[in-house]
């Protein structure tokens, strides 16, 4: 779902960059309530597909080494050859995972075509900073995501994939209201005056601390 989300995220990127004057009837509310919903449906045919296969699967241990049930995790503990499973795990996943990330390379493309073609740096840097957000979760997201499924099940960890996994679902979902916000002015405005008051509050003891040292040398 996550990749799907930021896919939507990268359409209404590129529709506000590459066409601003009709962003609001391609990013529409009955557009974004499709998009979600057929998000929705593909997300559960797809999680209903790993289940029905993993769920008859002869098991020898029942102690899972993940702190979630995770597909490559549950697979690892079957007693049965389960290479035809790792074979769908591999190639539906492709699809669902590499299919948004592709779509989103593409609109990107298309954002730094019609980047390019703005003629004051000004425009150009107010671009870029409209997309730097959702680019900086795109990277952290996808990266976690390729090295945790798209590799072959004898180079599986269960140590490594337990802190890859933190950073996909855990780590990614705690950073994005963060990155998001920080475009903001009232947030921004607001961290810079915790800043400024922290640096009030260092000089003001440190000034307290300087006079104590005068006096006990006078």
């Amino acid at each position: 779902m996550d990749s799907f989300l930021l896919a939507i995220m990268a359409l209404d990127r590129c529709a506000a960059v590459c066409r601003p004057l009709h962003y609001y009837s391609i990013m529409s509310r009955r557009t974004c309530a499709c998009l979600i919903t057929l998000s929705w449906v593909i997300v559960c045919l797809h999680s209903t597909l790993f289940t029905l296969m993993t769920f008859y699967l002869p098991f020898c241990s029942w102690v899972v080494h993940h702190f979630f049930c995770d597909v490559p995790a549950i697979l690892l503990l079957s007693c049965r050859d389960t290479s035809a499973q790792q074979m769908v795990v591999f190639v539906e996943g492709s699809v669902i995972v590499m299919g948004p990330m592709l779509f989103i390379l593409g609109s990107y493309i298309l954002i730094i075509r019609a980047v390019l073609r703005l003629r004051t740096p000004s425009g150009r840097n107010r671009t870029f900073s409209t997309c730097s957000s959702h680019l900086t979760v795109v990277v952290i997201f996808y990266s976690s995501i390729i090295f945790m499924y798209f590799r072959p099940s004898s180079l599986y960890s269960p140590v490594y994939d337990r802190g890859v996994s933190v950073v996909y679902s855990v780590l990614t979902p705690v950073l994005n209201p963060l990155i998001y916000s920080l475009r903001n002015k009232e947030v921004k405005a607001a961290v810079k005056g915790i800043l400024h008051c922290g640096e009030k509050k260092k000089g003001i003891k440190a000034g307290k601390s300087l006079g104590r040292r005068t006096w006990f040398l006078a």
